[in-house]
């Protein structure tokens, strides 16, 4: 083995420095996607059939419900169950001051995390039931099917939303996207703890938890009468009926909760942490869970709002946003008010997004950065069997473009070398027949692209544990920079940095194998990064240098990565 002195890698100059806002005509061109579909069986099936045959629906079920009224039986039923739980207690504080701003907090805080979640959707826009994302086993999609002629990357998947819709609304911005994602939902769920404590510490959780089975008829006779649009009389003011109590508990203690674990377990960090918990609920099944939950809050905010107009507008902006029980106008204004500021926030927040890119990206690592950091230290374990194997594997990331690697190609890569540099005692240059002649580490793991697709594969290569006793990093290097032998999409050398004390997890290896054969050139060949508590964007592949540094300030625009500097990545991204 080759001894190098530590010096600076010289593909340091090769990157590049990258632009604080997006350059729209530099970003990827728009890409219009198709009507969602659901498949059914074999064949695929328009949402947008949902609106005739919605509004048909309601039209019946309006005439079905004012006939059933006439019924005696039903007649009876529905005075026998007015609509409240008799036995249900009443609240006495009506809607308190802290309940009317949790109130707006919420509504503003769950707009914006659907819009940045339907944002990251459109990065990849299909939901699957399986562990991979083999084409063709999707269940809803709004993309066309993945053509089989051609290489079809995850990004050349991605689809554009309209700029009034999605976060900032460009294609391929869901690092942007995900930053608006989680900071709204770290601030949603110190909300959700505020409102839960408030909630249980005074009467008020008695207007959302059903404390007796009466609930049941009494929401069934109050949605006969909704539906036959002969209203129930209402008494919110101090309890709801049935089906505003069992709707209003669902969202806030099921829908909400769901949304939240099912979120989490699609992170690397925290599936591949939690062994047989993270392989049972698979990253694609909690995608589509989640979305499911996301159609319920649409279904629901639609529904209460509509609600809201037709059963009595002023008295009810008049208990939500005045705290008064009564029909005067002194809770519309304060309501006009509320969704003025909702109205601002939301045509303000793409265009300020996509100028101040860079501000965007420091403000989310500043308010759940700590969260990755800590989801970054729990050492992945999860592996799973050659059984789960995926038979489809996408593949991402611009392939290199050179004579270098065209060489390397033609000659089976028998002239590749590895160097590995830097802040280390001991620097290497080490040949692929070098690498593979070290202890081999075997292991079948789930991939975790941030694009939100997964596949299963196993892997063969050194760990990076053997690497590190090898060079012996100095003590004040902190990070490890592996540089591709590729560019990134904008031009300059793709690279990115970890943490020494993500290189020392079990499962981080250097790959050359990949199901049993040497990894290929569309997967990262010779030798790529695994990297298991990761995002899939964070595993370098055709790696040509490895440069153990400080800081990785002064490398491309100081962000960590290629995809930290040009799309606005965070450099730990474990979830």
């Amino acid at each position: 083995m080759t001894s190098l002195p530590p010096s600076a890698e010289p593909l340091r100059a090769s990157l590049s420095d990258a632009d604080d806002r997006i350059r729209l005509n530099h970003w990827m061109p728009p890409q219009q996607g198709i009507a969602p579909r659901i498949r059914i069986g074999g064949r695929w099936i328009n949402t947008l059939w949902a609106l005739p045959i919605g509004a048909a629906a309601l039209l019946c079920l309006i005439a079905l419900a004012q006939s059933l009224r006439e019924v005696p039986g039903v007649a009876a039923f529905i005075r026998q169950h007015p609509g409240i739980a008799q036995s249900a207690p009443s609240v006495d504080s009506g809607f308190p001051w802290w309940l009317q701003v949790q109130h707006f907090l919420n509504m503003f805080f769950m707009l914006f995390i659907m819009r940045a979640g339907l944002q990251i959707l459109a990065d990849h826009p299909r939901l699957y039931w399986r562990r991979d994302c083999t084409p063709g086993t999707d269940w809803f999609r709004f993309q066309v099917p993945v053509p089989k002629d051609r290489i079809w990357t995850a990004k050349d998947d991605s689809v554009t939303l309209p700029i009034w819709l999605g976060i900032p609304g460009l294609r391929h911005t869901l690092g942007l996207a995900r930053w608006w994602h989680f900071s709204v939902n770290l601030l949603w769920l110190i909300n959700g703890i505020a409102f839960y404590t408030l909630l249980f510490s005074t009467d008020q959780w008695h207007r959302l938890v059903p404390l007796t089975w009466e609930v049941f008829p009494a929401a069934l006779s109050t949605a006969i009468q909704y539906a036959s649009l002969n209203f129930p009389v209402d008494h919110s003011w101090t309890r709801y009926n049935g089906l505003q109590q069992l709707s209003y508990f669902i969202t806030v203690f099921v829908a909400a909760p769901v949304s939240i674990a099912t979120g989490l377990m699609q992170s690397p960090a925290i599936s591949n942490a939690l062994g047989w918990l993270g392989r049972l609920f698979n990253r694609q099944a909690m995608r589509s869970v989640h979305f499911l939950s996301f159609a319920w809050f649409v279904a629901f905010i639609a529904a209460h709002g509509a609600m809201v107009f037709v059963t009595g507008l002023r008295q009810n902006t008049n208990h939500m946003f005045g705290g008064i029980n009564n029909a005067s106008w002194g809770g519309f204004p304060l309501f006009v008010l509320a969704m003025a500021v909702l109205a601002i926030a939301w045509l303000v927040a793409s265009p300020y997004t996509i100028r101040h890119a860079r501000q965007v990206q420091r403000a989310g690592a500043f308010l759940v950065g700590w969260l990755m950091g800590l989801a970054e230290r729990w050492d992945p374990r999860s592996q799973l069997t050659r059984k789960d194997i995926s038979p489809y594997f996408w593949p991402n990331g611009t392939m290199p473009n050179s004579k270098e690697f065209d060489e390397l190609v033609k000659e089976n890569f028998t002239s590749y070398r590895l160097r590995i540099g830097g802040m280390v005692e001991f620097p290497q240059d080490l040949s692929l027949a070098q690498l593979q002649a070290m202890p081999k580490q075997e292991q079948i793991t789930t991939h975790f692209c941030i694009q939100g697709w997964s596949g299963v594969a196993e892997w063969g290569g050194v760990p990076m544990r053997d690497i590190l006793d090898l060079v012996k990093p100095a003590p004040e290097a902190r990070y490890a920079v592996f540089y591709s032998l590729a560019d990134g999409a904008d031009g300059g050398r793709y690279y990115d940095a970890h943490k020494i004390e993500n290189m020392c997890h079990a499962l981080t290896i250097l790959a050359y194998e990949m199901n049993g054969a040497p990894v290929s050139v569309l997967h990262g060949a010779p030798l790529r990064l695994r990297c298991e508590n990761e995002l899939g964007f964070k595993m370098v592949k055709w790696i040509a240098a490895i440069e153990f540094v400080a800081d990785f300030a002064d490398l491309g625009a100081g962000q960590g990565g290629y995809n930290e500097d040009h799309e606005f990545y965070g450099y730990r991204m474990p979830i």
